[in-house]
C-alpha cells in the first residue's frame, strides 16, 4: 500500500475515492498535517498501489485495506474517507476496525432507480475524460470547460485549482479498476449499518450531490444511528472541494 506521511502527531489515515489517489486530498492536508500525522495512501488499483486480485470489489479493497492495518498496527486507527473511501472507512468502522470516523458523502445508500442512475452516469463519466484525456490540462484550466466537466460532482467548479482538477480527472480516466468497481459498487449490496462504533462517527454530506443523493443521508443516518449528520450548505459530492475550511472542521472536531 503506497503511503505518504504529511506532518507530525496522532496518526489520521486518509482513503480517497473512486479513480482518484492521495492527491484528492491536496486542498486540506495542510491544515490538518498542522496538527496530526496525516497518511495517505492509494488504494490497490489506485494511484502507486498495484491492484490485487480482488481489488475491483468493495469488498476486496475493505479486506486490503484491513489486512494493512493489522500488518503495520494501525488497527483503531482515526480515519476520514470521501466517497468511495467513505464508505470503506464506515465499513471498517462497523467492523471495529477503526477509531474516530469522519465519512463524506458515502456510496452504498442508493436504492431503485439510483442504483443505475450512479452506474450509468459514473461510467459515462469515465468514458468522456478518457476520450478527452490529451485535452484534459487546457479544458480544466478553463472555468467553463472544468464547470461542465464537474457539474456533478462539485457546487463550484469554476472556482477550483485547474492543475488539481487535471490530475483528479486524469487519475480517473486511468484506474484500471474503475469500470469493475462501478458495477460493483451500483449493483452489489448496499452499505450495512451497526448501532454504534468504537469510536465518535460523522458523516458529511453536500446539500447539491448529485451523485449521492441527498435523500440517501437519511439512510446512511438510520444505518449508524450513533452517527452525527452533518450538512454541507453549498457543497457537491466532495466538501474537501467545495467547503475545505468546514471539512477541516467536521474532522478536527470529530478526531481532535
Amino acid at each position: 500500500m503506497n503511503v505518504v506521511d504529511h506532518g507530525r502527531g496522532k496518526p489520521l489515515l486518509m482513503v480517497h475515492g473512486l479513480g482518484s489517489s492521495g492527491h484528492a486530498w491536496e486542498p486540506i492536508l495542510g491544515p490538518l498535517a498542522q496538527a496530526r500525522r496525516v497518511m495517505v495512501i492509494d488504494l490497490p488499483g489506485h494511484g502507486a498501489t498495484p491492484a490485487e486480485a480482488d481489488s475491483g470489489t468493495f469488498a476486496g479493497l475493505v479486506r486490503s485495506v484491513a489486512a494493512w492495518m493489522e500488518a503495520t498496527r494501525m488497527t483503531g486507527v482515526d480515519m476520514v474517507g470521501s466517497s468511495l473511501g467513505a464508505r470503506v472507512v464506515l465499513e471498517l468502522a462497523r467492523q471495529g476496525l477503526a477509531g474516530n470516523v469522519v465519512a463524506l458523502d458515502p456510496g452504498g445508500f442508493w436504492e431503485g432507480w439510483e442504483r443505475h442512475f450512479a452506474v450509468t452516469t459514473l461510467t459515462g463519466s469515465r468514458a468522456l475524460v478518457k476520450a478527452l484525456k490529451p485535452a484534459l490540462p487546457t479544458l480544466a484550466s478553463n472555468a467553463a470547460s472544468r464547470s461542465a466537466l464537474l457539474a456533478q460532482l462539485s457546487a463550484g467548479p469554476w472556482a477550483l485549482d485547474g492543475a488539481f482538477v487535471a490530475e483528479e480527472l486524469r487519475t480517473l480516466a486511468e484506474t484500471p479498476t474503475v469500470p469493475s468497481l462501478i458495477q460493483d459498487l451500483g449493483y452489489g449490496p448496499g452499505q450495512e449499518g451497526v448501532p454504534t462504533t468504537g469510536g465518535r462517527l460523522a458523516i458529511g454530506w453536500g446539500r447539491h450531490d448529485r451523485l449521492c443523493l441527498p435523500v440517501q443521508a437519511k439512510r446512511a443516518a438510520k444505518r449508524f444511528p450513533s452517527a452525527r449528520l452533518h450538512w454541507f450548505e453549498h457543497s457537491g459530492h466532495f466538501p474537501l472541494w467545495d467547503e475545505p475550511a468546514e471539512t477541516v472542521r467536521l474532522i478536527a472536531d470529530t478526531c481532535g
